[in-house]
């Protein structure tokens, strides 16, 4: 059992399990992480668009606790604080100022 990563644009990644399990998502949109299962046969559905759900604090510190392949991917995409802070229920991404060497990821 595996997964694949594919990073599809800078603020989106798509894990594929090797075990058939459904595709699972992960998007960053104006500042909040959100998830959504897409189907093997569904993926490409317009209305898959719709099935995005915002990951609550409790959800991305697990991620970060388990050290998940979407826990290093937003920590390289938000930086370490910003990630902590959204994991902390702190203010929101936008407010809280990128880390140097992040805006050029």
């Amino acid at each position: 059992m595996g997964t694949q990563a594919l990073i599809s644009g800078s603020t989106r990644l798509r894990l594929e399990p090797r075990d058939g399990s459904p595709v699972k998502e992960y998007r960053i949109e104006n500042g909040i992480v959100e998830v959504r299962i897409i189907d093997h046969n569904n993926w490409t559905d317009p209305q898959a668009e719709r099935g995005w759900q915002r990951l609550t604090p409790d959800q991305l510190a697990v991620h970060v606790e388990r050290n998940t392949v979407v826990a290093q991917w937003l920590q390289r995409r938000l930086g370490w604080r910003r990630l902590l802070c959204a994991c902390l229920q702190e203010p929101t991404m936008q407010e809280i100022p990128e880390e140097p060497n992040q805006a050029a990821l």
